[in-house]
């Protein structure tokens, strides 16, 4: 896909990895419809960052859980861009264990209703302009709680529900992928540990003791937790160079998910060198 020229709705931009992809989107001429609602303080930094770039872009203040919030960011990046190619759903709750402690019932639809319900919201709502682009591209940003649950070293991190939710994330990326096809891509990006997002820069990640955040950092195969920039990466590949992926799902984690089991010598065996499995000699 040529970005120059595309228009692209970014959610949850204000900070973090939203406003990292915002950047590097808008730093190669996409048009970007920014989404926020919380974390408001952010907003001067989020302005100062775009203008660097010189990007073009609207900044949309929405609660997209709710009807008129999801129609009011139609409307005004409609009105603004005319149209849109580019949807990333980077909307997502999830509430640490060792912050929120048991689900409460609201905790629990918060936590649904953002990861999951909100995208499928955008994506319906702006199923017909995605449609009637050239070469529309879809990306769900989504988490390993997905697939590692409320378990081992992330068991104060990843709660029930955001799990659920997540994983839920792979079937509606599926879905969409045949849904828009052939003329446009749908695809997901499934982060573990990152600045920002279930790592430092967090209010959970503070909240851990100091044996706690080693230890997720000692079950990441590569030791670190993930910078918001090296997402950005990713998903302007998958929109610039990745013209024949959909319907895929990458993992972005440090190797957070193969973790856990370690990979052993081959031991040396018993079969001598000259001869074959099958007790043979090689010709």
């Amino acid at each position: 896909m040529e970005l120059q020229g595309k228009a692209a709705l970014i959610t949850g931009a204000i900070r973090g990895i939203g406003l990292a992809m915002a950047k590097e989107l808008a730093a190669r001429g996409v048009r970007c419809a920014l989404t926020y609602f919380d974390w408001q303080e952010d907003l001067p930094r989020m302005h100062q960052a775009l203008q660097e770039v010189k990007a073009q872009y609207v900044a949309i203040e929405a609660n997209l859980l709710t009807s008129d919030g999801v129609n009011q960011v139609v409307n005004e990046t409609v009105k603004r861009f005319g149209g849109l190619d580019i949807l990333i759903n980077n909307i997502e709750r999830g509430g640490w264990p060792v912050v929120h402690g048991p689900y409460t019932p609201e905790q629990w639809d918060l936590e649904f209703h953002t990861t999951l319900t909100a995208k499928w919201r955008l994506y319906e709502a702006f199923r017909p302009y995605l449609k009637a682009a050239e070469s529309a591209c879809v990306i769900n940003i989504s988490s390993i709680a997905g697939i590692v649950g409320r378990s081992g070293p992330a068991s104060d991190v990843f709660p029930d529900c955001y799990s659920a939710a997540n994983r839920a994330v792979g079937s509606l990326t599926e879905t969409w992928a045949r849904d828009l096809a052939p003329s446009g891509r749908v695809n997901e990006v499934v982060l573990g540990l990152f600045e920002t997002r279930h790592g430092p820069f967090t209010r959970g990640w503070s909240l851990l003791s100091e044996q706690a955040r080693q230890a997720l950092i000692d079950h990441t195969l590569l030791k670190r937790v993930g910078r918001p920039e090296e997402v950005a990466r990713l998903v302007r590949f998958i929109l610039e160079e990745a013209d024949y992926m959909t319907g895929a799902s990458i993992r972005l984690d440090g190797g957070y998910v193969l973790s856990g089991e370690r990979v052993k010598e081959m031991p040396k065996g018993v079969v001598q060198p000259h001869e074959s499995v099958f007790g043979g000699r090689h010709n």
